[in-house]
Formats: structure tokens, sequence, C-alpha cells
């Protein structure tokens, strides 16, 4: 520098050059920390620095700085980024915070749900062959010795899991049997797969059963083992014993059927909660992305399906149950038992339509006072086969509409969703949280769109309980019959009518303060126990 030159800048004449900041410098203007360690929970639990972690390893493992900022779906959409070698956060913080859409592939989610597909004997792989310890076999009459009752009144559940460790919407209504069999002074037993198969099992395959006695769990053991000690343990007189198969996924048809026979039963219920008893694709969608509605076994449609060649074991296995049993077919929604009739030859002793859920009227719904957006919620986890993937392009659609809001209420959020997320969690404590936080949310309408056809859906019903609409596609089972006959909302053509709904704001018709909704509470059902039954043979 000249002396010229330094005198100048020493008495101002020349403005000093600016200082280039840092990656950190910028990037720390509009990073949210504490949303990076809330999404980001492998990080927080190191002790690392958010900032440094996304700078030196964040981005490029696609986490996200801000809720409303992808650094995967900016490369993809300015290439140019990726070149420079620069921070894409910082890139877009520096370039004028430019709006980034990323079209969905032509093909749509759907091709991705398909790219993903793993077939049976894979997933079977995965969930079995682990070494499964099994109790001593003596050890079981005894302790099934110790039911309060003596097995004189024992109520028999049958599922997939092991209720007491597991939430979700069967294992809720084995825990409803379950607490109205302990205020009754009944005993109940519950069986379970120590394995979690993701199909029906046959003679010869590989399996234990859990056990667990009002509640108590009592180890793994072979099936005969439990039929066995049942015989043994149960000798006295039958009072009320009743048998409810709630899922067969993970059994064999004779070893429930002996097991019953030890208690002396020869009938039970047996309940739609799915549609098992109809294909090893227990949704009914087509490699796991299109309602297939049961066509005849061995069509060109099965042809074509991961579960095509599992079908055969699935009809087969629920046959034979029905066979040795005199079951009555229970289904929480009309719609469901009228699709299952309509597709199985299976021999129903008799056939019942019991809702999980009744709404019971409280009285008018609060309407926010003033303007606002539109609310609309998804509800549960995000998960393909809810229609996650429906809401995340929905919001896409919708990110820079100024009438509309989106929330996200669950246990579980999708970082790479940029929408207000509200954690809810369910549970036997907690039955109604979900009700309770969207009556909250005050939410205009709750899109339940399933790519499969639910046969009950709480989300719905808790939906209008809270005073909010229901938006739903035609295949959407139990919740489209629902929405129909109380007038609950709307039900839409296909996707691309749902996106016309909100572009073109015919959706808005729904929102609350033109509806006048009301509020309702959730009375549930005992289940198999509010239905009637015959005393045992």
């Amino acid at each position: 520098m000249s002396p010229f030159a330094a005198l100048a800048r020493r008495f101002g004449l020349v403005a000093p050059l600016p200082r280039v900041r840092t990656e950190r410098e910028i990037a720390e203007r509009a990073f949210d920390a504490a949303y990076y360690l809330e999404v980001n929970t492998d990080v927080a639990a190191a002790g690392d620095d958010p900032l440094e972690h996304f700078l030196a390893f964040g981005w490029q493992e696609g986490r996200r700085p801000i809720p409303d900022f992808s650094p995967r779906d900016y490369l993809l959409a300015f290439p140019e980024a990726a070149d420079s070698g620069v921070n894409p956060f910082v890139h877009w913080l520096t370039s004028g915070r430019p709006g980034v859409f990323v079209p969905e592939p032509p093909e749509g989610f759907r091709a991705e749900l398909l790219a993903r597909l793993t077939s049976v004997e894979d997933r079977i792989a995965a969930a079995t062959g682990a070494a499964i310890p099994l109790a001593p076999p003596g050890d079981l009459a005894p302790a099934l010795g110790q039911a309060r009752g003596g097995l004189r009144d024992v109520h028999v559940t049958v599922s997939h899991d092991d209720f007491t460790a597991h939430v979700g919407g069967l294992q809720t209504a084995v825990r409803r049997e379950a607490e109205r069999l302990a205020r009754d002074g009944r005993d109940h037993l519950h069986l379970y797969p120590a394995e979690a198969w993701p199909v029906v099992r046959e003679p010869g395959d590989p399996g234990a059963l859990g056990v667990v006695l009002n509640g108590r769990g009592l180890g793994f053991h072979a099936a005969a083992t439990v039929a066995d000690a049942l015989a043994r343990a149960a000798s006295g007189p039958a009072g009320r014993r009743s048998l409810a198969v709630h899922s067969l996924l993970g059994h064999a048809a004779d070893e429930i059927a002996d097991i019953a026979a030890a208690l002396g039963l020869a009938e039970g219920v047996f309940w739609l909660h799915d549609f098992a008893s109809l294909c090893a694709g227990f949704h009914l969608l087509r490699n796991d992305v299109a309602d297939c509605a049961a066509p005849p076994p061995g069509s060109a449609a099965c042809g074509i399906c991961v579960y095509g060649a599992w079908r055969a074991r699935h009809l087969e296995q629920h046959a034979r149950l029905f066979e040795r049993l005199a079951l009555t077919v229970a289904a929480p929604s009309k719609a469901t038992l009228e699709l299952w009739r309509s597709r199985t030859g299976l021999p129903a002793a008799a056939e019942a339509v019991l809702p999980h859920a009744t709404l019971v009227p409280k009285g008018p719904a609060p309407v926010p006072r003033g303007r606002r957006p539109f609310r609309l919620a998804y509800a549960g986890l995000p998960v393909a086969h809810k229609g996650w993937p429906v809401f995340t392009a929905l919001a896409a659609r919708l990110a820079r509409d100024p009438r509309y809001e989106l929330v996200h209420l669950g246990v579980r959020r999708d970082p790479d969703l940029p929408v207000r997320f509200r954690e809810v969690a369910a549970g036997p404590s907690r039955p109604l949280a979900m009700r309770d936080a969207l009556a909250e949310e005050a939410a205009d309408a709750v899109l339940v769109w399933p790519l499969c056809r639910e046969t009950f859906s709480f989300v719905a019903y808790e939906a209008v309980a809270a005073g909010c609409a229901v938006i739903t596609g035609p295949d959407s089972g139990n919740v489209q019959a629902f929405v129909r006959e109380g007038g609950h909302g709307r039900v839409l053509e296909d996707e691309d009518a749902l996106a016309q709904a909100f572009l073109g704001g015919d959706i808005l018709d729904l929102a609350r303060a033109a509806r006048r909704p009301m509020l309702y509470d959730l009375a549930f059902s005992a289940l198999s126990l509010d239905l009637p039954t015959r005393p045992a043979a």
C-alpha cells in the first residue's frame, strides 16, 4: 500500500475493505439450533455443537438447518450451488433466499414405494430366526393355576403381538377387553407369536407362543405345551369361557383350535381388524401401493403382486380355523363386513357389526375469532399406507399459499416436511389425547387418506369428535362410509381432485366458521365382551 493510500485510509478518506464473513457467521444468522437438536436426537445425545455438526456433516446427510430448507431439494433445484462447493444453506442465504420447488416425479411417490418393496420371504427372514428361549414346560401349568379365577371364567385372546408392550388400534382393542375382564373378575389369557411373522404359519413352521395371564407375562412356550398346561390347569368345571381371535398372523390354525379344545371351547369370535383372512397382503394393497379389493385367487392381478404366491396359505389356514371352530365374524364397520362377505366363502356361524367407538354429542364447537388460514391437520404416524405421501405432496403445493396452514400431530415428526409439528402421544392413560389436541388446535379439517381400506379409523372418529371435518378418498373403506353417512366432510374422487379442491378454494367450505360443527365424546366398546356369547361345550 502506498504512503498516500495509507494516509487516506487513516483519515477515513477511503472506506476499509469489508471483512469476508465465514460460513459459520453467515449460517448462524438463520440456523435454528433448537429445531436441529429436536429432530436430530443423535446429535443432541452426543452433545455436539448443532451448527458445527450441520456445517461439517449434516448438510451432506440431508439434515435440515431450519424446517423450511432442505439441502437436498436446494441442490436439485440449483445445480450451480453444488458446483460452487459452497454449503447449500449458505448459498441460499447469500442468494436472496430463492424459492425451491422440486416437482414430484411423473410416476409419483408410488414408484419410490415400489423401489423399496421387499419379498415376503425376505420379510419372514428379517422377522424370524432369532433364538427364542423357551421356559421349562413344567412351569406353565402351575403358573396358570395361580389365575385369580382358576381359569373357570377365562377369556382367551389371540393376536399378532403382545398388547401389553405395543400400541396401536388392534392392541387397544385387546386392552379394552382386558380392562372389562379385570372389572368383571374374569381371567384373561393372551397368546401371541414369539416372533413377529408377517404371514400365518403352517404346520412344520418353527414358532413359539408368548403367554400373558392377567397382564403378566409367563414366558414363551411351544403351542403343544400351552394346550397341555391349560388342560391340566383348567380341569375343574367350566364357567364363562370364551375365545376371541383378533389376528391369526404368526399362528397356525390347528394350534389355536387345539388350545381352544383344551378349554372345552368349540366356538369363538373372529375379528376383522384387517383382511388377513382374504390375503397375506392384509391391507389389500397390490405391491403395497394400489387397492386391489381382493380379486379372485389365481387372477392375473395376484400374479403380479408380491403377496400372490402367499395368498393360498392364508386362505387355507383361515379355512382350517373356521372348519374346526364355530366362529362369529365381528367387524368394526358395516363396510368392512360387506367387503369380507363378498370376497370369501368362509362359513361364519354368525355375523355382527360393532364399532370400536361411537360419537356422543357434547355441544357446539367454539369457532375461532377473526380471519385466519384454513388449518389442515394430519394426525398419526408419517407412514405411507396411512396417506403421509399424499399429505406431503399437498403441503408442497400449498407451501406459499396464505389461505392455508398445515400441521402434523403425532408421536414422530418427519424432519423433511416443513410444517408445524405437535407431539401427541395417546395411550392407556390418555386415550383421547389426539381428539383433545385436535380440538385445542381448532383444526378445520383432518386429511385421512389411507392407501388401503380401513376397517375402522380411530383418527376419523377423533377428528369429528374434535369438531374437524374429514377429507378422504373413495377407497378408504370405513372412512369414506363414515364421512358419507354422517355428512362429516368430503369424499374426493382422487388425489388430483384433492389438490384442485385446495388450489381452487372449494375446500374452504369446510372451515369451522362455515360449518358450525359439534363436539363429541367417544364411547368405546369392550369388543368381544359386548357381543352375545354361548356357554362352552
